[in-house]
């Protein structure tokens, strides 16, 4: 089970990330995050954040 807990939580980074990137750029409706600039840097912050955990929970399993 050597690196499962890595990709989970990196894998859920990725996807709260592109979320809040979606959100901030006005796509989706009815939030208040919906147009807020701020939210899509920190949505591609969040998803750089979770391709990383990605890689180190891919290098991990591979050991």
């Amino acid at each position: 089970m050597r690196g499962w807990f890595r990709l989970t939580v990196g894998l859920l980074a990725v996807v709260l990330g592109a979320l809040w990137t979606v959100l901030g750029l006005g796509y989706v409706e009815g939030s208040v995050l919906s147009d807020e600039r701020s939210w899509v840097y920190v949505g591609v912050a969040l998803i750089l954040i979770g391709l990383a955990g990605l890689w180190w929970g891919m290098r991990a399993r591979r050991r």
